[in-house]
């Protein structure tokens, strides 16, 4: 390669500069930055690398964006940061965007609406080529969404807005597996912990509660209602165990919240699960390792993930794409009184 020099600074190259250096036209510049859209020979990409790393050059991704329409970037709105679930999400999308060419930006809602509505009014004037939406309160902000031209999709639920499509699992069909799974092992009295309304997710899990004891005959436990939080669910707990009625079993709508049972019943001394038998959903990474280990109904994340991605990538094409159900996963280990499992 030549040693040619520039007056350019380090990081303020233009391509015109690295193609000096490289010896070659700032066309092949263009393709071995941008990975495309013609191929560049191995060697004279390796030029070309070396000349941009030596000159420090980066492309403009603004003007480029400008030039063809898109800013290969993705917008996610999660709704808690600090949930295992949500970040085990974000990073599956994030596999499967990186594997589509995209980048993908991350913003955490706190589960407010005002929060919502402004980072999808931030990610649309930024002009993301899609958007990720986990809600627990989207109607307004989706519905805004909607009438843009920004092609997004809905994880979790469908809450119906117009030009969205949803990535999700049933819920309802998963959690009356869960409670089945604890029918089973011989329990008649079984509880529910549950977020504190009966809407969207938290709805469906809990009719599917009620779906598997109304089969069994089996005449509905107490229900203990609280944030979908570590907090809340301690909080649970502990009205559980303390209640003059308590159920030898209880299913719990998510691993955050039984996290916080879990607590709660061993700060009372109760034996999980000898006089406490719990199964919970989501089974995210958390859920291996609390004591006893969780059994939950697992969503197939990566595939919901990869689904999601593709179907943004397809709405951006003008080609056809579709809302997707998947199915749960019963994970069995020790909190229903499954053998112990040893985590991998």
């Amino acid at each position: 390669m030549t040693t040619a020099s520039t007056s350019a600074a380090p990081g303020r190259a233009t391509r015109a500069d690295v193609a000096k250096l490289a010896g070659v036209s700032t066309a092949v510049v263009s393709y071995v930055t941008n990975a495309g859209p013609q191929s560049v020979a191995p060697a004279t990409r390796k030029r070309v690398l070396e000349a941009a790393a030596a000159l420090g050059y980066r492309p403009n991704a603004a003007a480029r964006s400008l030039k063809t329409g898109a800013t290969q970037l993705l917008g996610m709105v999660i709704p808690d940061a600090t949930n295992l679930y949500f970040a085990e999400l974000a990073v599956a999308v994030e596999t499967a965007a990186v594997a589509h060419g995209f980048d993908l930006l991350v913003a955490h809602s706190h589960s407010s609406r005002e929060r919502e509505a402004q980072l999808m009014h931030s990610f649309t004037s930024r002009q993301v080529d899609g958007i990720i939406m986990l809600s627990t309160v989207a109607d307004q902000s989706a519905t805004t969404l909607g009438a843009t031209k920004t092609p997004f999709v809905e994880f979790g639920c469908n809450i119906g807005t117009p030009g969205g499509l949803a990535f999700t699992v049933d819920h309802r069909a998963g959690a009356r597996e869960g409670v089945q799974h604890l029918i089973e092992h011989g329990h008649t009295q079984i509880g529910l912990v549950v977020g504190p309304e009966m809407a969207g997710i938290a709805h469906s899990r809990e009719v599917g509660w009620m779906d598997a004891l109304a089969e069994a005959g089996l005449r509905r436990g107490p229900i203990f209602r609280a944030d979908f939080s570590r907090a809340g669910g301690f909080e649970a707990g502990r009205a559980l165990v303390e209640s003059a009625a308590a159920p030898s079993a209880v299913f719990v709508a998510s691993d955050v919240q039984a996290t916080g049972v879990i607590r709660a019943a061993h700060e009372a001394g109760v034996r999980m699960p000898d006089e406490l038998a719990i199964v919970s959903f989501d089974a995210s990474p958390e859920s291996e390792y609390t004591w006893p280990a969780l059994t939950a109904m697992q969503q197939p994340i990566d595939e919901m993930a990869g689904a999601a991605v593709e179907a943004i990538v397809r709405l951006r094409l003008s080609k056809p794409a579709e809302s997707r159900m998947f199915s749960t996963t019963l994970v069995r280990r020790a909190s229903c009184g499954c053998p112990p499992t040893v985590a991998q």
